[in-house]
C-alpha cells in the first residue's frame, strides 16, 4: 500500500482507544477502506501494453483492439513449441499448427494472412522490439523463442498499420529480462515427452549485479509427426544481456539462433484422401524426398535512453542470416522451369530511432512519438532440378533485394477527463530488385526493379465513460506489399511477377471494454475493403503464382470474456468474420470467380472456451474446447473443411523438492480423436486442399527450477 492510500485509510479512522463498539466500526471502516486499495492496486496491476501507443500503457486505454497473452514459463500446462499453444484465446487471430514444420504455422488476423500456404503474410512479427517480418513483408513465426517468452501482444485493427507494410495485424513477443541484483540468479531444466514421438528439453539460466544481467536459453525439439513423411528436428538459442549503466540508461544485447536441419513435408491431401485415411502421404512427397532444412542467426541491439522526464529515445540495430533448403514435389527439369529444388540464402539488417515526448496541455497528458526505421534484405535464390530428393542441374540464379524506409509519428491526447483522441501516419517506401544471374536461350535476362509508395494515416478517440468502462472507435489506411517468394514466378514464363502491386486497404472499427468485479469483456464491431488484394492464381506442388483482384471486404465481430472466483476461472473468445470478394474475377483456369463467394480459408465462426479448476492450492485442471465453422479452400467455393469442435484437457501439480520448485503437468490434445483438417493449403492446383489435424495425442512435461 503506498503512502497516500495509508494516509487516506488512516485519516478516515481517529483515535478510538476505550471505545468498544466504535472500535468494531473503525475496523470495518479500515476493512472496506483496504478493500478499496486492493481493488485499485488490482486496476493498477493490469496488463501493460507498448504496442498501441508505442509507450506504456494499461491495455484497457489502449484505443484499439488489443490482447496482451501473459506466459509462465515454469507452470504453462504446455511444451511451449509453437504460439499456437498460447493464442487460441484471442479473438479475430487464427495460428492453425498444421503438423508440419516444413511449412511453418498459418497466422491471420481478421482474414489478412490466409492466403499464405507457407510462412506469415499479412501479419507483422516482432520479437524484442526486431523486426521477424522482413522488408517484403514475409514473416517466420517458428523463430520466437517460447520457452523464454513473458508476454505476447496481439495489436488488430486500423492502429495496426502504423507498424507499415503487411501490417494486418501486429504480433509482438517479449522474452523474459535477466534478474539483476537484488534478484536471485536462477537456473531451470524443463523434458517432455508425447505422443507421435514428441521429445523437448529446455535448459535456462540467468542471473546479474545491479548493472549487468544475462539469460540464456536453449531448447529442442523433434518429433515423428503424426502423418507419414513428417519428422522434425529443432534447435532454439535465445540469449539477451541488459545492462543499466544509469537510472536513464538500458541497453539490451539479443542474440537468438533457429536451426531446423529435418523438416519433412507431407503435403495436402483430396478431400477422399482426407477422409479415407489423414495420416497417409501421396507418392509424390516420397519419390521427390519432399523436405525443407532452415539455419538462422540473429543479433540485435537496444537502447533506452531517458534524456529528461519528459523526453525519451529508442534505438535499435540487427542483422541476421538465414538459408533455407527445400525440395519439391516435381522434378523441374524443363530448360525454362525455375527448378523442383529452392535454395535461398538471406541477409537482412535494420535500424530503427524514435523519440517520445510526454507532457501535458491544458493540465491533462499529450504524447507523441516520432521514428524513423529502414530495413533490408538481400536473398541469393538459385534453384535446381530435383533428382529424386537430390541436387540437380542449375535452373535459376539470381539476387533478390528488398528495402524499406518508413517515417511515422502517433499521437495521444487527453483533451478533456473522459475523453481522449489519437493520430498518426506512416509513409513507407519499399523497393524490390532482381539481377538475373542465369541467362539462356530458354531463360532470358529477368532483372527487373519496382518501388512503392504509400502513407497510412489512422485517428481514433476513446471515451472513458467510468473507471470500468471504456469506448473506442478508430479508422485507419494501410497496404501490404508482394513478397519476393509471391513475386518469384509469373505464369506462363520463367522470371519475376514484378506487375503485382501492393493491396490497399481502409479499415475501421468500433469497441467496448468493460471491467466489473471479478468479469472483463472486450467487444469490437470491424470492417475492411482492400483493392488489389493479393490472392493465389494458381498453387500446384509448393508453387504459387499470384494476381491482384479489387474489392475484398472483412467485416465482423469479437468478443473476449474472463471471469475468476476462488477456485475457479472461466475464459472465452468469440470471432464472427465475413470475409468475401465483393466483385467478380478470373482465375487461373480461365473460371469466374464470383461476387459474394467467401475468402478461403476463412470460417465465418471461431470460438476458443476454457473452464480451469483448482482443487489444491497446488494442483490446477482444465477443460479447453475449440470450434470453427467450415472454411472454404479455394476461391471458387468448390470444397469445405467440415467444421469441427475439439476438447482438450489438463493438469499439473506443483511442488518442491529441497530448494527446487518442480512442475509436473500432463495434456491430451483431441480428446475424443476427431478428424478435421487442421490447415488448408488455399487454391491448390492438384486439389491437395487438406492438411489435417493430429489426433488423440498426450504430452506429459516435468520443469525444475533452482
Amino acid at each position: 500500500m503506498n503512502s497516500s492510500n495509508r494516509h487516506r485509510c488512516s485519516a478516515a479512522v481517529p483515535s478510538l482507544a476505550g471505545r468498544r463498539p466504535v472500535l468494531v466500526l473503525s475496523l470495518s471502516a479500515q476493512l472496506l477502506c483496504a478493500a478499496h486499495v486492493a481493488n485499485a492496486q488490482e486496476k493498477r496491476l493490469e496488463d501493460v501494453v507498448v504496442s498501441a501507443s508505442r509507450s506504456e500503457q494499461r491495455r484497457f486505454d489502449a484505443a484499439a483492439s488489443i490482447d496482451a497473452v501473459q506466459i509462465d514459463t515454469q507452470h504453462a500446462a504446455s511444451p511451449l513449441v509453437n504460439l499456437s499453444e498460447l493464442l487460441q484465446a484471442v479473438p479475430g487471430v487464427q495460428v492453425r499448427e498444421r503438423q508440419n514444420y516444413a511449412q511453418d504455422l498459418q497466422m491471420s488476423v481478421r482474414g489478412f494472412g490466409t492466403r499464405s500456404t507457407f510462412g506469415v503474410r499479412g501479419v507483422r512479427i516482432l520479437i524484442d522490439g526486431i523486426p521477424a517480418t522482413m522488408p517484403d513483408g514475409q514473416g517466420q513465426a517458428a523463430i520466437a523463442s517460447l520457452t523464454s517468452a513473458k508476454r505476447i501482444e496481439v495489436l488488430r485493427g486500423p492502429v495496426a498499420q502504423l507498424y507499415g507494410n503487411a501490417a494486418g495485424g501486429v504480433v509482438q513477443v517479449f522474452t523474459k529480462d535477466p534478474p539483476m541484483a537484488p534478484a536471485a540468479p536462477f537456473a531451470s531444466i524443463a523434458v517432455g515427452a508425447g505422443t507421435y514421438g514428441q521429445r523437448q528439453a529446455d535448459v535456462s539460466v540467468g542471473g546479474g549485479n545491479e548493472t549487468v544481467g544475462a539469460l540464456l536459453d536453449v531448447s529442442h525439439y523433434s518429433t515423428d509427426g503424426y502423418r507419414d513423411h513428417s519428422a522434425a528436428d529443432r534447435t532454439q538459442v535465445n540469449a539477451k544481456l541488459v545492462a543499466r549503466p544509469s537510472a536513464d540508461t538500458t541497453i539490451t544485447g539479443i542474440f537468438n539462433r533457429f536451426d531446423q536441419p529435418r523438416a519433412q513435408d507431407p503435403l495436402g491431401l483430396t478431400h477422399a484422401q482426407f477422409e479415407q485415411n489423414p495420416r497417409q502421404v501421396i507418392s509424390g512427397a516420397i519419390a521427390f524426398d519432399t523436405r525443407k532444412s532452415i539455419e538462422q542467426n540473429q543479433a540485435g541491439v537496444l537502447l533506452e535512453q531517458r534524456l529528461s522526464t519528459s523526453d525519451t529515445l529508442n534505438a535499435r540495430v540487427y542483422g541476421g542470416t538465414r538459408q533455407a533448403f527445400q525440395t519439391l514435389s516435381f522434378s523441374g527439369a524443363a530448360s525454362n522451369s525455375a527448378g523442383g529444388i529452392v535454395d535461398l540464402d538471406n541477409k537482412f539488417d535494420g535500424a530503427g530511432l524514435s523519440w517520445t515526448h510526454k507532457t501535458k496541455l491544458n493540465g491533462l497528458p499529450l504524447h507523441w512519438t516520432l521514428g524513423v526505421e529502414a530495413d533490408q534484405l538481400d536473398q541469393n535464390r538459385r534453384g535446381f532440378v530435383n533428382n529424386n530428393g537430390s541436387v540437380g542441374d542449375l535452373r535459376r540464379d539470381e539476387i533478390d533485394s528488398a528495402d524499406n524506409l518508413d517515417l511515422f509519428g502517433q499521437m495521444d491526447w487527453t483533451f478533456s477527463p473522459q475523453w481522449t483522441a489519437t493520430a498518426g501516419a506512416r509513409a513507407s517506401r519499399v523497393r524490390f530488385s532482381v539481377d538475373d544471374h542465369y541467362v539462356t536461350s530458354a531463360s532470358p535476362n529477368d532483372s527487373g526493379s519496382v518501388e512503392y509508395r504509400n502513407t497510412s494515416p489512422v485517428v481514433g478517440l476513446v471515451w472513458h465513460a467510468n473507471d470500468d468502462v471504456n469506448v473506442y472507435g478508430n479508422i485507419g489506411r494501410g497496404f501490404e506489399t508482394p513478397t519476393l517468394t509471391e513475386m518469384a514466378y509469373r505464369p506462363g514464363t520463367t522470371g519475376p511477377n514484378l506487375a503485382l502491386k501492393p493491396s490497399r486497404s481502409v479499415q475501421g472499427e468500433v469497441g467496448i471494454k468493460l471491467r466489473q468485479g471479478r468479469h472483463s469483456v472486450d467487444m469490437a464491431l470491424f470492417d475492411a475493403k482492400s483493392n488489389d488484394e493479393i490472392v493465389p492464381l494458381t498453387t500446384e506442388n509448393g508453387r504459387s503464382i499470384f494476381q491482384n483482384v479489387d474489392k475484398v471486404e472483412r467485416r465482423g465481430f469479437e468478443v473476449a470474456w474472463k471471469a475468476a472466483w476462488d477456485k475457479i476461472a472461466t475464459q472465452l473468445g468469440y470471432t464472427l468474420l465475413d470475409a468475401r470478394f465483393r466483385q467478380p474475377f478470373v482465375n487461373g483456369q480461365n473460371v469466374t470467380i464470383a461476387s459474394g463467394n467467401r475468402l478461403p480459408g476463412a470460417p465465418m465462426h471461431s470460438l476458443f472456451a476454457q473452464l480451469e479448476y483448482r482443487p489444491l492450492e497446488a494442483v490446477t485442471t482444465a477443460l479447453e474446447m475449440r470450434a470453427e465453422s467450415r472454411a472454404y479452400v479455394d476461391d471458387l467455393n468448390s470444397d469445405a473443411a467440415p467444421g469441427y469442435a475439439v476438447f482438450n484437457v489438463r493438469a499439473g501439480y506443483d511442488f518442491r523438492v529441497g530448494k527446487a520448485k518442480m512442475y509436473l503437468y500432463g495434456r491430451i490434445d483431441n480428446l475424443f480423436d476427431k478428424n478435421y483438417a487442421g490447415s488448408i493449403i488455399v487454391n491448390d492446383g492438384n486439389r491437395r486442399f487438406f492438411e489435417p489435424a493430429a489426433g488423440r495425442r498426450l504430452f506429459v512435461g516435468l520443469r525444475t527450477m533452482f
